[in-house]
């Protein structure tokens, strides 16, 4: 019974035995041999249509609207050719002119001071509008400000101790690599108790930081570095110990980039508009800045406020 199902009553699901198949019709053979034609050039067109679809390039960023990890990567290199750019000028302006530190007659401290308060604000109204708006003007501008905040507090070090620009960077190259190539390879993975974990630590470093600045203006203490210049001693060996805490700041740093990436990551996953790409390099370029900064007074620490 169940084979007298009308719904397989169509001669498409029968299958006819050899030998059987019926006579055509008369006069039906030329409209046959028609109706094979014509579905062959639908077929040639359909799969002409299919060739031309694969050997067509991929629709990107800009044709589908959403974020990709190509753009948000091209996005973070403009960043950073703004802030290298920006950066060029705050070590010519603080070096008042010159490009050797050993020739500067004066400095001026105007390119650190401006682009640190202008990149902060800057920081702050792109933080915490984004969520309504996200402005890409914006972040140029943070760009551009961190570079005279970094070109000015780099020519000031490279004054004090030669060749520590040099050090910081290839060192902040060094971690942002290793940190890049681990989250690629599976190894490093952003977890929910290592990020409360940072967040614990960041606070308690802002507050370290805060108080350690309290200290240096009220003259407390008169190390260039305030509590990071103190050292105590280890079996007769001077620990720095803002030796110790520039390690533990480097390694904040890392996994910051590390929850940098997987945010991109998710954001590329859940098809994200295409604009988030701008949160993504604004989000790397903050930790890198960070790292540099803290990598460079580590250094600066370990070779002697000489």
């Amino acid at each position: 019974m169940a084979l007298n199902n009308p719904a397989f009553d169509n001669p498409a699901f029968k299958q006819q035995r050899p030998g059987l198949t019926p006579p055509p019709a008369p006069g039906a053979q030329g409209g046959a041999a028609a109706a094979t034609a014509q579905h062959a050039s639908v077929n040639a067109a359909q799969q002409a249509h299919l060739e031309g679809l694969y050997a067509a390039p991929s629709a990107g960023a800009v044709e589908t609207d959403r974020m990709t990890v190509e753009d948000t990567v091209v996005k973070t290199v403009g960043l950073f050719a703004i802030l290298v750019a920006t950066a060029v000028v705050g070590w010519f302006w603080t070096l008042g002119g010159t490009i050797n530190p050993l020739e500067a007659r004066s400095m001026s401290l105007m390119p650190v001071i401006i682009g640190g308060l202008a990149g902060f604000v800057l920081a702050m109204v792109v933080i915490f509008t984004s969520r309504k708006k996200i402005r890409p003007a914006l972040i140029f501008g943070y760009a551009a400000a961190e570079g005279l905040f970094i070109g000015g507090i780099s020519a000031v070090f490279e004054f004090q101790w030669p060749g520590i620009v040099l050090q910081a960077t290839l060192a902040t190259l060094a971690v942002v690599g290793v940190t890049l190539a681990l989250f690629a390879s599976g190894k490093v993975r952003a977890s929910k108790r290592a990020t409360k974990i940072f967040m614990i630590a960041m606070v308690g470093y802002l507050v370290f930081s805060l108080l350690n600045v309290g200290l240096m203006l009220f003259g407390v203490t008169d190390n260039a570095f305030g509590l990071r210049g103190m050292a105590f001693s280890i079996m007769g060996i001077e620990i720095p110990f803002g030796l110790i805490i520039g390690v533990f700041v480097v390694i904040m740093a890392a996994y910051s980039l590390v929850l940098d990436f997987d945010q991109i990551q998710q954001g590329v996953r859940n098809g994200a508009p295409r604009k988030f790409g701008w949160m993504g390099a604004f989000g790397i370029m903050v930790t890198v800045v960070w790292l540099y900064v803290e990598i460079l007074r580590l250094i600066a620490i370990l070779r002697g406020n000489n």
